[in-house]
């Protein structure tokens, strides 16, 4: 067999190992470069599975996190406030750890947190738990952007709004919501960039592995212990995750071309500047 057709082989064979799809066991000596490329990157399903749910559901939570914060109303704009504060105050790796001591390890035991027994079941899994734990980080951070970009809208805006009788919701939805979006898409584009790129630490955060199911970086880790080599198998793990970062950059320069479509055309690109931090 030639070794274009055992890749082909080893594609077919461990392609959608990480869902349960193909061979059961993984190899164990003998590694070719085909087959660390093909478990890496069956392992960013997974990847990708915990970003777009996270990045999808936190961008609703935080659209009502940002309005709530900015609300007159004392008891709306103070638990917005305390969970923003929270969330974007504290670790991501901390969060993970709280959340796996709650709904794992102390249920194993036996143990409540004021009195509440916590869920044994499904929420220890990481498909939910670490899901979990990304959505109310990703929505913090979102929900700051989105409240900068709501106190920036212009006055003039607003004031056309008035002279055409927008009021409410209709004022809301066709005049204040698309402006703070485009004030707010190139900043929320670092941090989808950044939620992407910390979905790797669900392979830290103690979440156990189903049937040797896991992300990218749980067979990279794999394959780096099996073959004592670790400079080939997280470089392709970090090539992924550079593909899967010029995927995003293209596509909210899309959106962002959308958003910005009555502008002129050198306007509305989306000028990628990446934060060396958060």
């Amino acid at each position: 067999m030639s070794a274009a057709a055992e890749c082909l082989q080893t594609i077919a064979d461990y392609g959608l190992r990480s869902i349960g799809i193909g061979e059961r066991l993984l190899p164990r000596s003998d590694f070719t470069l085909c087959q660390q490329v093909t478990l890496i990157g069956s392992g960013m399903i997974w990847n990708l599975y915990f970003g777009v749910l996270a990045l999808a559901a936190g961008f609703v939570l935080a659209n009502g996190l940002a309005l709530a914060k900015a609300s007159p109303r004392r008891w709306l704009r103070r638990p917005a406030e305390g969970f923003i504060f929270v969330f974007r105050g504290s670790p991501l790796f901390i969060q993970f750890f709280l959340a796996y001591s709650a709904l794992v390890l102390l249920p194993r035991e036996g143990l409540s947190i004021f009195g509440l027994t916590l869920p044994t079941g499904w929420m220890a899994r990481a498909w939910a738990g670490a899901l979990l734990v990304l959505t109310l980080n990703t929505a913090a951070y979102s929900a700051e952007i989105f409240h900068g970009a709501l106190r920036n809208v212009p006055k003039g805006d607003l004031e056309a709004a008035d002279a055409f009788g927008l009021t409410g919701w209709a004022r809301f939805r066709r005049i204040v919501w698309p402006t703070m979006m485009r004030l707010a898409w190139p900043a929320y584009t670092n941090e989808a960039i950044f939620l992407f790129h910390a979905t790797t630490l669900v392979f830290f955060s103690g979440f156990p592995a189903f049937r040797q199911e896991g992300d990218s970086l749980y067979y990279a880790s794999y394959l780096a212990d099996k073959t004592f080599n670790p400079f080939v198998a997280y470089p392709i793990a970090a090539g992924y995750f550079i593909l899967l970062t010029l995927c995003l950059i293209w596509l909210f320069g899309v959106v962002n071309q959308r958003l910005n479509r009555h502008l002129p055309g050198q306007a509305r690109r989306l000028r990628y500047r990446p934060n060396i931090i958060r």
